[in-house]
């Protein structure tokens, strides 16, 4: 099983990264500010405008480190790509698959069931947790909501069907998602999901986490052979890479939304970390930035039981095995794709 190593995040807005030898050099100006080995790296996550050296960009592609480039404030660019490691024979399963409605209905409703699964549990959870501060029987009736939307899930044919399920699903979950923030509520609050742009700090927040767990999704889908680009529930759109956001609908309330809540709720977010803009968007600072990830880092160390596999692994490693467990799905050595069900 492949070993989750160190992701090196550069948040120096003017910083640029460069080849040297087997090493990663940071550069601000013309001054040093940082030397890495490259051996001791999986990704390089650049939040600055002025970018990387061809030279990184050719030696991370060869040696399959995931060089990706994001604005400073967290919106994803690029992604730089080497020789495809994949089995044609693998790609091609997946297309066809794509193409045939059924079948990507087979795959997208295990998505979905993962989804909503987990959402049940962030929601069992927190009633656990926080019973004395919460209303229980809401959270309660909403649990019960959700766990009979699963059977219905896993009989649905039809994708426009299986979307309609999700939805219910997503109304019922963020419906009390506003109560699991437990901490300076005027600054931390959800009345709904709103991007492009995100117009309060929660939203800024799930916006900011969704783009470094699709982009863990999409390098975990490109590490075993698929296309990132083709998936099953989301349909083909330039430049989204749609199978890394079928796989992140899994593992959005275990892994995005419930950290999302532990650093607020633990205060380690405060409000002098996001900035206001004209228009009304809710933006992250630079710090804000720098101690999300630095949380998230240590959020994929610790350690978990694998529902399917029943090893103990990191939380970081968790895309990169699913990704695994789909290409063998989509190779017959499966009977069908299993989500990962947090427990």
């Amino acid at each position: 099983m492949r070993h989750l190593l160190n992701t090196l995040f550069v948040t120096l807005e003017d910083a640029y990264a460069t080849l040297d030898g087997e090493n990663v050099v940071i550069r601000q100006d013309d001054t040093v500010v940082g030397r890495f080995p490259l051996h001791i790296l999986e990704g390089i996550y650049l939040f600055s405008y002025a970018g990387a050296s061809p030279a990184l960009m050719g030696k991370c592609a060869k040696v399959g480190i995931s060089l990706v480039f994001l604005t400073p404030r967290g919106r994803f660019l690029a992604r730089t790509c080497g020789e495809s490691r994949g089995n044609v024979l693998l790609r091609r399963t997946q297309y066809r698959a794509a193409d045939d409605p059924f079948q990507s209905c087979r795959i997208a409703r295990n998505f979905i069931f993962g989804k909503l699964s987990n959402a049940r549990q962030v929601l069992d959870r927190a009633r656990r947790d926080h019973g004395e501060r919460l209303d229980t029987e809401r959270f309660q009736a909403a649990s019960d909501q959700l766990k009979a939307l699963l059977p219905q899930v896993l009989e649905e044919t039809s994708l426009e069907s299986l979307r309609g399920l999700e939805g219910a699903g997503a109304t019922v979950y963020f419906g009390l998602f506003d109560e699991m923030i437990l901490r300076n509520k005027e600054a931390f609050f959800f009345h709904g999901r709103n991007r492009r742009p995100p117009l309060d700090c929660v939203n800024a927040m799930l916006s900011f986490v969704y783009v470094m767990l699709g982009n863990d999704c999409a390098s975990a889908l490109e590490m075993v052979g698929l296309d990132a680009y083709v998936g099953f529930l989301h349909r083909d759109r330039p430049g989204r890479t749609s199978l890394a956001q079928d796989l992140l609908e899994e593992l959005r309330p275990c892994m995005a939304d419930r950290f999302a809540l532990t650093i607020i709720n633990n205060q380690i977010i405060s409000p002098s970390d996001f900035q206001t803009q004209e228009n009304g968007a809710v933006l992250l600072t630079p710090e804000g930035r720098k101690k999300i990830q630095k949380e998230w880092q240590q959020k994929k160390q610790e350690k978990i039981t694998h529902p399917f596999l029943k090893e103990k692994l990191e939380w970081g490693l968790i895309p990169y095995v699913q990704a695994l467990l789909l290409a063998r799905c989509l190779r017959g050595d499966l009977d069908g794709y299993p989500p990962f069900l947090w427990r």
